[in-house]
């Protein structure tokens, strides 16, 4: 802010200051809003009319004049009086009639009050018999509605003392400003506290109406609320407070689920955030887990031998209005475990016993389940006119239609949409060409490519390597086309960088009996480098296609930014392409890496 001149030399007052504010602070608010806002606030005539106030009292402060008389208004009355005994004319009537109207008689009151200057407040003197060691007590009334109160309370294991626990971020404790974590509880709507149980208390609070009278006694440290950045997390994993055994609070919890996009409110706690979903217009925040703390949960390989319980560790402690909060809360995780194994999506079980299409990622897949999802930072993202096209990446198991979709994408708009060319080391058939089948390229250099991770998938069939490149990812995007490409899902991670800004879409198969009843007459195709292996789907290739398609979706879908279930081609089709066209146009959140990048 520019700073105003009040010195030596200038006697400009602050109610000049006041009306030179606007145009002086003008260049440096960028927004037309703002300035609008503060030619408003301090056009205010109510301000103008404080500040004129306020510079009386400074002046008659300074100059100090002595009043000629403290008592104008026992004077005016003293006058009316004897005026009364008089003889009437006009000029008396009209004095009369003066000092009798309100305005004046408030006048000369306020003369007396400023000339006696006794218009400081006047505290009540305090009580002679108060202890020097009693705290200071706080009385706070707060209107209950139908909103819970947002803040939780416990018993102090050391002094017995009920205590606020925790404030809810956007709650009404919270946005009252005058309930913080520590303060004592002494009294509620005059009833005293200090020996009843955490659920009486809830009791009292729940058959209170209208408003609720506290007093407490401040925590030795209330810390004003630091006014956190906006930070926005995709959540990772399902989660239901109403199932979580380790939440302090379960009525104080946040449910969501994978996908939801969540505001995180306060992360003062490093077990329990604070967070509401985004876009939901109540302010009041809930309890999930942090990352750490999820991390660890999830991470656990075995079952943990259950920890006794504490002395005093039964002692519950309650929510404001109908919520509570364990004493010992977050202490103990017992109980939660990972498989070490997982199944491999690769291959049918076709192309298992014929090796035939084995692709697969230079990173070894024990890697993935190291991952842990839980939540990840997320910030709005929209493509700019003339910027690449973010990576269309689709993923499903054998037979569930890939190949058919990206087709019919490729023959419904050739300039728009195109596919990467594989690289390969078997020789050159007579009717192929250079780029357009394969890349055909020494097996020396497809090693030195694998060995410089140049390859997102690579594999060997029948003495020969074949791979899909990074470069001819690069080379479809380059020519300005939506790039389809269709990976095991174990492979996404390495796609996921600013550079490709990937959009993963779940090809998923319909339940078995429609498998049965839309794929009777159709053929799978196991391996694209042999001819006439189209053969019939069979029972077991359709357990085969739904059960990978569940693990698939097990352990990757909080990769996964769409799910169409190909039930119908042409209306998985027409899913297909309004996704990816809403995709060039629409705002969609992304990983905060890409766009800091």
């Amino acid at each position: 802010m520019p700073a105003l001149s009040t010195g030596p030399g200038n006697d400009t007052g602050l109610y000049e200051l006041l009306a030179a504010l606007p145009s002086q602070l003008q260049p440096h608010v960028d927004s037309q809003e703002d300035q609008t806002f503060l030619r408003d606030m301090f056009g205010e005539k109510s301000l103008h009319s404080l500040v004129k106030i306020h510079e009386k009292l400074q002046r008659y402060e300074k100059q100090c004049p002595p009043p000629v008389l403290h008592s104008a208004e026992a004077l005016a009355d003293t006058l009316a009086e004897e005026l009364q005994n008089k003889s009437m004319n006009s000029e008396i009537r009209e004095l009369l009639k003066l000092l009798s109207k309100p305005h004046v008689k408030s006048l000369l009151s306020v003369h007396d009050t400023v000339a006696q200057k006794s218009y400081d407040p006047e505290l009540p003197p305090l009580p002679d018999d108060i202890d020097d060691d009693e705290d200071s007590v706080k009385i706070i009334r707060l209107v209950k509605n139908k909103e819970p109160l947002g803040a939780t309370i416990k018993r102090d294991e050391h002094t017995g003392a009920i205590v606020v626990a925790r404030i809810m971020r956007g709650g009404a404790a919270d946005r009252s400003g005058l309930i913080h974590v520590g303060d004592e509880l002494r009294e509620v709507n005059g009833i005293p506290v200090e020996d009843k149980k955490p659920e009486e208390i809830i009791h009292i609070l729940a058959q209170s109406q209208g408003a609720i009278t506290f007093k407490i006694i401040p925590g030795i440290k209330e810390e004003t609320p630091s006014k956190e950045p906006k930070m926005f997390v995709k959540s990772l994993f399902d989660y239901d407070p109403n199932e979580d055994k380790a939440i302090p609070c379960k009525e104080a919890g946040l449910a969501f689920k994978r996908g939801d996009i969540l505001q995180i409110m306060s992360q003062d706690d490093a077990t329990w955030w604070q967070a509401k979903h985004e876009g939901n217009a109540n302010p009041r925040a809930g309890l999930i887990p942090s990352k750490q703390f999820q991390e660890r949960r999830f991470a656990l390989r075995r079952p943990v031998v259950p920890v006794q319980p504490q002395r005093n560790s039964n002692r519950r402690s309650y929510e404001g209005t109908v919520e509570r909060e364990d004493a010992e809360y977050g202490a103990y995780i017992s109980g939660f475990y990972i498989a070490g194994l997982r199944r491999s999506f690769r291959l049918s079980r076709r192309d298992r016993k014929t090796n035939k299409s084995m692709y697969e990622c230079k990173k070894s897949e024990l890697y993935d389940t190291a991952d842990v999802p839980t939540y990840e930072e997320v910030t709005t993202y929209r493509r700019q006119a003339g910027e690449k096209y973010r990576l269309a990446v689709l993923v499903g198991p054998t037979g569930v239609g890939l190949n058919e979709l990206k087709r019919k994408l490729l023959i419904s708009d050739p300039q728009h949409f195109g596919v990467t060319v594989p690289h390969t080391t078997r020789a050159k058939r007579s009717q192929e060409s250079d780029g357009v089948e394969y890349h055909f390229i020494s097996k020396h250099l497809f090693e030195t490519d694998i060995q410089n991770n140049r390859f997102i998938e690579h594999g060997e069939y029948k003495g020969n390597y074949y791979g899909t490149s990074l470069d001819a990812i690069r080379s479809v995007l380059s020519k300005n086309k939506v790039c389809l490409l269709d990976v095991q899902p174990h492979t996404i991670k390495h796609l996921r960088t600013s550079e490709f800004k990937p959009y993963v879409i779940f090809i998923k198969p319909p339940p078995i009996e429609r498998l049965r009843e839309t794929r009777q007459n159709a053929k799978v195709i196991s391996s694209k480098d042999e001819k006439a292996s189209a053969k019939s789907f069979t029972e077991e290739d359709f357990q085969e296609m739904v059960s990978s398609a569940q693990a698939m979706e097990s352990q990757y879908s909080h990769l996964f930014e769409k799910v169409i279930v190909n039930d119908n081609l042409a209306t998985a089709f027409t899913e297909l392409k309004t996704t990816l066209k809403k995709l060039e146009t629409d705002t969609h959140w992304v990983p905060v890496s890409w766009t800091h990048s």
